[in-house]
């Protein structure tokens, strides 16, 4: 029997806040941007200081799957 290499997308959606101390809206979303994330195959982290940040994401994301094509056939 003949498999077939699949692409499946995919997006992980993680959900949470980060509460940063900053003198403006603006100022607070580009620490977010910036500072703060998830490493593949890691954690979530911030490069922030402590005293400057605290967090609340859940580490189980909602996973959806989109379109699935083929994007080659295997021989064997």
């Amino acid at each position: 029997m003949k498999k077939k290499v699949y692409r499946v997308r995919t997006q992980y959606i993680f959900d949470g806040v980060f509460d940063v101390v900053a003198e403006s809206k603006e100022y607070a979303r580009q620490k977010v941007l910036q500072d703060c994330g998830l490493v593949m195959g890691g954690s979530i982290h911030s490069t922030l200081p402590d005293d400057e940040v605290n967090w609340a994401v859940s580490t189980s994301p909602e996973v959806r799957t989109g379109r699935i094509t083929i994007q080659k056939e295997q021989t064997e």
